[in-house]
């Protein structure tokens, strides 16, 4: 009887969220596979519960990674300053209630965190990569500085301050470096050249680096350029056959229409366009079409809607959702008609998305555009297709990064909202 009256009782959250905005609190009714249920439309055969909202953690939750079944650390930006950010151990009772503590405080800006090729935690902070001892008597003390002085983006408008990385097949480490600008434009809107004409910004960001592996937790401190042209490389996931995706956060023009984002297989040595083209071979307002080469960069294998802006990219792998078996996952957390979403994509044996021809994409609060013509778009599903903003309900997503638990279930961090959600069969 309890049970049953647990599963039609309806609970609007507090949690606890003091003076802040009520628009962002989730409310639950009944259950997702043990958790409180959201209302976040979800497909068939799955739905989304919350893991916790509130104060008494993480102030802006981006990456997550699980130790065991009941025991996760979770990345804290904290805010867009240095020194806010924190590393926060997450355990889980049997009640499904969650206690946090704080094992590193003072970090600027962290956002990535994984498991090393030795076995290691390993943390990405705004201008270098960490390694931890989550199980050390003093966690903070542990602190060791595998990668240092990448650029600091801070100080620059419309920048890209956040590292984010992956390890390569062969342990090297490929670091993220965003871009400090928008379009590498001055005042009056023309571009920032050197000498030779290109990009003055290129040189050292809008790239991803290459720290070879040393063996014994040791990176090479010199870097190497792996792919350039690239504005935003929070999304970077390697598929086990050793292809690298990035998924590109692409400028920030006015038209809610375009730019479409990007995703791209990585190669060594390969420019992928920014800041001179867009979509396919666009070449971006201000630069011409001469300055632009657009016909010489490397070609997206595939567009994501306008603005979605993604944040991760994962393959899934686990028993609960066998349907997902490989597929990969992509967030798009931006604020504009096409983002809150979570997206399962298709993908060949070798991880490369397949792509369909004159696709469409959706858009808040309903209904659906076109891709341009003949261009190549992701081919897949969205699994959390009303995750747009119901009053007295839920806020619109703004969903960071994910993690698949032993189960199969599927983790995700909400970083405006201020939450940790699971998706699950019902």
């Amino acid at each position: 009887m309890r049970k049953a009256f647990y599963l039609c009782f309806l609970s609007v959250v507090a949690l606890g969220l003091g003076g802040a905005d009520r628009s962002k609190t989730f409310s639950t009714r009944g259950t997702c596979d043990g958790y409180r249920a959201v209302s976040v439309g979800m497909v068939p055969n799955m739905c989304m519960g919350l893991v916790w909202q509130g104060d008494d953690g993480p102030r802006m939750p981006r990456d997550l990674l699980p130790l065991s079944d009941t025991r996760w650390l979770v990345t804290d930006l904290g805010g867009w300053e240095r020194s806010k950010g924190a590393v926060w151990q997450m355990d889980i009772a049997a009640d499904r209630s969650v206690r946090w503590r704080k094992l590193v405080s003072n970090l600027s800006m962290p956002h990535t965190i994984d498991r090393g090729p030795d076995g290691r935690i390993y943390i990405s902070e705004m201008n270098r990569i960490l390694a931890l001892d989550a199980d050390a008597a003093d966690p903070e003390r542990s602190l060791t500085t595998v990668v240092g002085d990448l650029p600091d983006n801070r100080l620059h408008d419309n920048r890209h301050p956040l590292s984010s990385f992956v390890f390569d097949t062969n342990g090297d480490l490929l670091v993220n470096v965003g871009a400090p600008s928008d379009r590498c434009l001055d005042g009056s809107g023309r571009p920032r050249t050197s000498a030779k004409g290109r990009c003055a910004e290129e040189a050292d960001t809008a790239q991803v680096r290459r720290h070879a592996y040393l063996g014994q937790g040791r990176w090479s401190a010199e870097s190497t350029v792996f792919a350039s042209g690239l504005r935003n490389s929070i999304a970077l996931v390697r598929h086990r056959s050793g292809t690298i995706l990035q998924a590109e956060n692409s400028v920030d023009l006015e038209d809610p229409n375009n730019p479409f984002e990007e995703v791209n297989v990585l190669r060594q040595g390969g420019h992928y366009g920014w800041p001179y083209c867009v979509n396919m071979q666009t070449p971006l307002p201000g630069w011409s079409a001469a300055q632009a080469r657009c016909g010489q960069r490397d070609r997206p294998v595939a567009l994501m809607p306008p603005h979605a802006a993604p944040l991760d990219l994962m393959y899934y792998s686990g028993a609960m959702f066998p349907e997902l078996e490989g597929r990969l996952l992509v967030t798009w957390h931006g604020y504009r008609r096409t983002a809150g979403r979570i997206m399962a994509i298709e993908t060949n044996e070798q991880g490369v998305p397949l792509t369909d021809i004159n696709g469409y994409y959706a858009i808040y609060p309903r209904g659906a555009l076109r891709y341009p013509a003949n261009t190549p778009s992701v081919r897949g599903r969205i699994i959390t297709p009303g995750w747009d903003r119901v009053a007295g309900q839920h806020p619109r997503g703004t969903p960071v990064a994910m993690a698949v638990a032993g189960d199969g279930s599927i983790w995700v961090t909400d970083d405006k909202s201020r939450a940790i959600l699971r998706i699950a069969r019902p």
